[in-house]
């Protein structure tokens, strides 16, 4: 018998445990090639018998070999519950079983290596959205609208909006002519695809949402946009009339802006606008990450990059201040496109949130074009488990302090504010888009919640939650060819349409009862909250 130590790992130990039915098993082996983290083998094991033939009882043992499946307990191969397994098996002898009793978060260090996983946050799943609802219900005085024939304005800026004094006007003969040309504005749809690059997601998944990105614009009307995420983009889509669907993005590590700018003078289009990355909400500070195993050869052409670990740092190197991102970055986007595209900066949710709004609207130039709130229960592809767990901040408080700061200047909807992180958390992106445009918002942006309507099965409790292995067992979020077929590109758009348009109807159904034809930014008397604490901060009315 082979010697059993009492530091050895055991199933106990791991996050799931396999539960196996040897009963209804027929071998068929479906279940060892679905699993992508390789967590099952089929092996024999040994079974002993007693029995009794004669007329008087005389015990034999006979050994019998019989074929299982079996989990294997090595933290490189440990089971994350996918449960692919399960969906595979035609006789429903297998599935994964979340066991209470893990030790796998003290194991997994053994290696003296921080523990990295993408996802999202395991350990703040509550929300304070959760606490408010609308409680302003128009009746009498002001009555209600009717949301299914009433003509909404469903419409937030994407752009640097001037105060009425600062417009370049002046009057000639009774009319009003322009002197000079104002800051570019786009009025899209309030909630923006948000940014998930190539690479980070597969060819077929990120082709998905892009698809769902022009049918809704071109079918329905509805003008969402989507960001590219860091990386760039295919040359066809950047050559091609879409590309005004699109947000460009430019994170700290450049990657993919070498075939933007070649790529130029062959545009039909101009982008929908340009999104500087100074943070992200799922990891502050950490900087970004694609690992080798993602970087398949598709990726290292758009990026121009050799297969290696891709790392961005934390920071745009040579800015060290809001005033030199201004002069530097927004000034040579803004020039590089000749005034004509909105360029908008996305940081991370702080402690120092305000005092970077409150800059950005001082600045003398006028040319930042949107300010992008992150939260801590944003999504990544990949990040140091501690940092995704254990630092960030709710994106809540942080929008309505800034959108009060600006208030407080006379100053609110110049700089647009677009927040995100946790939006649509429970499925119910309508109604978390609505009550944070009452506290401030023009617009929010969602990323998790479209790579659920995918087939992502990742969740807040640790399920999956492997974006950074590169073994995505639904095809999302991997690079392995065999694994990408797995996603139905078209499928998936007609999921990510279907929500939109629910979505859209929804707001509908939020805005006329407070009597609103257009998006009610800053309308916080429509809020209400039973939780006392959460009312004095967001300055709403406490109801019981």
């Amino acid at each position: 018998m082979e010697t059993v130590r009492t530091q050895d790992i055991t199933v106990n130990d791991l996050n799931y445990k396999i539960e196996y039915y040897h009963d209804r098993c027929t071998m068929c082996g479906s279940c060892v090639a679905a699993c992508t983290f390789n967590a099952i083998e089929a092996v024999m094991e040994r079974r002993t018998m007693t029995v009794s033939t004669g007329h008087q009882p005389e015990p034999t043992q006979r050994h019998t070999a019989v074929p299982v499946i079996k989990q294997k307990t090595t933290l490189a191969n440990t089971c994350v519950g996918c449960g692919m397994c399960e969906k595979v098996c035609p006789n429903r002898a297998i599935k994964p079983v979340r066991n209470e009793d893990t030790r796998h978060n003290l194991l997994a260090r053994s290696g003296g290596s921080p523990l990295k996983r993408g996802g999202r946050t395991n350990l703040n799943a509550q929300r304070t959205l959760d606490n408010i609802v609308i409680g302003r219900i128009s009746q009498m005085t002001d009555p209600s609208l009717d949301s299914e024939r009433h003509t909404f304005d469903i419409l937030a800026p994407f752009g640097r909006v001037l105060l009425p004094q600062e417009l370049p006007v002046t009057a000639e003969n009774g009319e009003l002519k322009m002197t000079s040309k104002t800051p570019p504005v786009h009025w899209i749809y309030p909630v923006i695809f948000s940014d998930m690059s190539i690479g980070a997601l597969s060819t077929r998944a990120w082709e998905a949402v892009a698809l769902a990105t022009a049918y809704l614009n071109e079918k329905y009307h509805l003008p969402v946009r989507m960001c590219s995420g860091e990386g760039g983009m295919p040359v066809k889509l950047m050559e091609s009339e879409q590309l005004k669907y699109m947000i460009l993005q430019i994170a700290s590590g450049h990657f993919g802006w070498n075939r933007i700018i070649k790529a130029m003078p062959r545009m039909k289009v101009d982008p929908a606008g340009i999104l500087i990355k100074i943070g992200q909400g799922a990891k502050p500070g950490d900087g970004g990450l694609l690992p080798a195993a993602k970087v398949a050869e598709h990726v290292q052409a758009i990026r121009g990059v050799p297969k290696a670990d891709l790392n961005s740092p934390p920071n745009h190197q040579g800015l060290y201040s809001i005033e030199e991102s201004v002069q530097k970055m927004h000034l040579s986007l803004n020039a590089a496109f000749g005034f004509r595209v909105p360029v908008a900066i996305k940081c991370a949710a702080s402690a120092t949130s305000v005092s970077v709004y409150n800059n950005l609207l001082r600045d003398p130039y006028r040319i930042c074009g949107g300010f992008f709130l992150d939260g801590i229960q944003g999504g990544t592809g990949a990040a140091n488990e501690v940092s995704l767990d254990h630092t960030g901040h709710p994106v809540v408080s942080k929008l309505r302090e800034c959108y009060l700061a600006a208030v407080k200047q006379g100053r609110q909807g110049q700089i647009p504010l677009w927040a995100g992180g946790g939006v649509g958390l429970t499925g119910n992106a309508a109604a978390d888009a609505f009550k944070m445009i009452c506290l401030g918002a023009n617009g929010v942006f969602i990323g998790k919640i479209l790579i659920q309507l995918l087939g992502c099965i990742g969740n807040e409790r640790g399920r999956c939650n492997s974006c950074s292995t590169g073994k995505c067992p639904t095809g999302i979020c991997t690079q392995d060819p065999r694994l990408v077929k797995r996603l139905d590109i078209d499928k998936g758009a007609q999921n990510i349409v279907d929500y939109m348009l629910a979505l859209d109807s929804e707001l509908r159904k939020l805005m006329a009862p407070i009597g609103n034809s257009s998006l009610p930014v800053g309308r916080s008397d429509a809020l209400v909250t039973t939780d006392d604490a959460v009312a004095n901060k967001l300055a709403i009315q406490y109801v019981c």
